[in-house]
């Protein structure tokens, strides 16, 4: 699903490469913080590495692969809100907030 350079990360990539931001909300809720954990862990420190190797293509324009890697890092930053900020996978005094949109932006 990835392209070669980023192979360890593809056991991530069937659960995070999600098409819209409402899946990832829903697959952050999904999880525990330690399949967070390992995901940020995994992949964060190759973050800029995964934007750079993205650029090199234009946006309209993405091979597959490439685009599932910049799904892979839609995921990361919204598993990074609980990792980071909130400790857990809600956010902090949200109530019952979800995240629903009604239209994605592309890709």
């Amino acid at each position: 699903m990835l392209p070669a350079a980023f192979a360890e990360l593809e056991l991530f990539a069937r659960r995070w490469c999600l098409a819209t931001e409402t899946e990832r909300y829903a697959e952050r809720m999904r999880s525990s913080m330690a399949d967070m954990h390992a995901f940020y862990d995994a992949f964060f420190p190759r973050l800029e590495e995964a934007i750079e190797y993205c650029d090199t293509y234009p946006l309209a324009d993405l091979p597959q692969e490439a685009t599932n890697l910049l799904r892979l890092v839609y995921s990361l930053v919204m598993v990074s809100m609980s990792v980071e900020i909130f400790a857990q996978t809600k956010a902090v005094n949200a109530a019952d907030a979800v995240l629903v949109r009604t239209r994605e932006p592309q890709p």
